[in-house]
């Protein structure tokens, strides 16, 4: 868990031996490292690709300052000159299509993916990737990695499920309580690099703020009074669409949909929301075979 901060991540570019070699960035602890930071650590961890964290202030922000995208995490590829990607999900999309097709630079599959600027209802301005799930491939790679169309359309589909719902149950159940959002930030506290001072600053009054956030996410979200409903109900409908004859979502292997809800349920271990959610709801069983596929490639890097 890192210092009190946002994401920022980066990523080198391709060696001479075809692999990739990122260097990843910590989302803000404020925010327990936030579910789509840590989708992108997830990837990159089952794929072997070695990284370090940079954090982040999340005041000041002078690590992205040179950066107009604002959000995090941030990859900056350095094949020759730096290539900023931005959005968790197009990172995910573009790095696995530059591991999978031979054919295009990262320069090139990152423009498959340009940015379009909207307006929300609250008149501030966003920018929006409206193929964000999509790889990038010829028809041979398609087949190759998607050997029939509903396996491609299943993994999009729950990888903008817990885009769109699953990543915005977390503040709201690990804040949930002023006993759980205290809880929440002493393990910041312990895991991160604070001073004594900086540590009682940031316990108490991090708790306090992300108290009353998580409510008014509550509200904006149109969760249920008992939060944790919507959490054990989500992750409940996660393994039922996984089914009872298939290892993970991918088949025997992860696929990006399951890389996905892995890494934002993970920012909740070692908090009561995380083991309330093993507790009541049958998700534990998919969560260790993860758990131990990525170790494995972690080991192997």
């Amino acid at each position: 868990m890192g210092k009190l901060g946002a994401a920022y991540v980066t990523q080198a570019g391709r060696p001479a031996g075809g692999g990739v070699k990122p260097v990843v960035s910590a989302q803000g602890a404020g925010r327990l490292g936030c579910g789509r930071e840590r989708k992108v650590r997830a990837f990159l961890d089952y794929h072997g690709l070695p990284y370090e964290i940079v954090e982040v202030n999340p005041i000041m922000r002078k690590e992205i300052k040179f950066s107009s995208y604002r959000k995090v995490p941030i990859l900056l590829a350095n094949a020759g000159s730096p290539l900023q990607l931005n959005d968790s999900s197009v990172i995910i999309s573009a790095i696995k299509t530059y591991l999978i097709s031979k054919r295009n630079s990262l320069e090139e599959i990152v423009s498959f993916y340009p940015p379009m600027k909207t307006v929300t209802e609250q008149g501030k301005e966003v920018f929006e990737y409206g193929n964000k799930y999509w790889l990038m491939l010829d028809e041979k790679e398609t087949k190759r990695v998607y050997p029939v169309k509903e396996v491609r359309v299943e993994e999009m589909k729950w990888r903008k499920w817990a885009d769109d719902w699953l990543v915005h149950l977390i503040s709201p159940n690990v804040y949930r309580t002023p006993r759980e959002a205290l809880a929440s930030f002493d393990y910041i506290v312990r895991e991160g690099k604070f001073g004594t001072v900086e540590g009682f600053f940031a316990k108490y009054m991090g708790a306090v703020a992300m108290f009353f956030i998580s409510k008014r996410l509550k509200k904006r979200h149109h969760l249920q009074d008992n939060v944790r409903e919507d959490l054990y109900e989500a992750v409940n409908e996660w393994v039922k669409a996984v089914g009872k004859h298939r290892l993970f979502m991918g088949g025997n292997q992860p696929n990006l949909a399951d890389l996905a809800v892995y890494g934002v349920l993970r920012v909740m271990e070692g908090l009561e929301a995380f083991d309330d959610m093993m507790v009541h709801t049958k998700i534990q069983p998919w969560y260790q075979r993860m758990e131990e596929v990525i170790q494995k490639a972690e080991v192997a890097i």
